[in-house]
C-alpha cells in the first residue's frame, strides 16, 4: 500500500512515516508540505491513502482534500490536526474523508485508522 503524507511541519511528518514503517506493508510513496503540493503529488502518483494535516499554508487541508476528491474520488483520505474536537471530524466526514485523527493521539490510534480505513470502514473520534 502506497501513502502519501502531508504535513507542512517536516517532525510531524517524520513521526507519522516512521509509524507507518513499522508496518511492512505501506510503503511512503511520496511527502508534501503544502496543499497544492499534496494535490500535485497525489496527481502524479495516484497513492492508496492520503493523510492529510488540515492545517497547511496557503492552500488549507479541507480544500486540498476537496480537489482531490475530484480526480481521485476513490482514494482515502485520513486528515490530522492538531485541533480536535467534533466541527472538525465533522468538516472531515462532510468534504468526504474517511476518518479523522487528532495529533495528539496518533502516537496511538493512527495504524488503528489506517487499517480501519483500508478496510473499508471509517475513523472519526466518537
Amino acid at each position: 500500500m502506497r501513502v502519501l503524507v502531508v504535513d507542512d511541519h517536516e517532525t510531524v511528518r517524520r513521526g507519522v512515516c516512521s509509524l507507518l514503517e513499522s508496518r511492512k506493508d505501506i510503503e511512503i510513496c511520496a511527502e508534501a508540505c503544502g496543499g497544492q503540493d499534496a494535490i500535485d503529488k497525489a496527481s502524479q502518483l495516484k497513492p492508496d491513502l492520503i493523510i492529510l494535516d488540515v492545517s497547511l499554508p496557503g492552500l488549507d487541508g479541507f480544500a486540498a482534500a476537496r480537489q482531490i476528491r475530484t480526480f481521485l474520488p476513490e482514494v482515502p483520505i485520513l486528515l490530522h490536526s492538531m485541533h480536535d474536537g467534533p466541527i472538525i471530524a465533522g468538516e472531515a466526514r462532510r468534504i468526504g474523508a474517511r476518518g479523522f485523527v487528532s495529533k495528539s493521539e496518533a502516537g496511538h490510534v493512527l495504524l488503528e485508522a489506517v487499517e480501519a480505513i483500508l478496510g473499508g470502514q471509517t475513523f472519526f473520534p466518537s
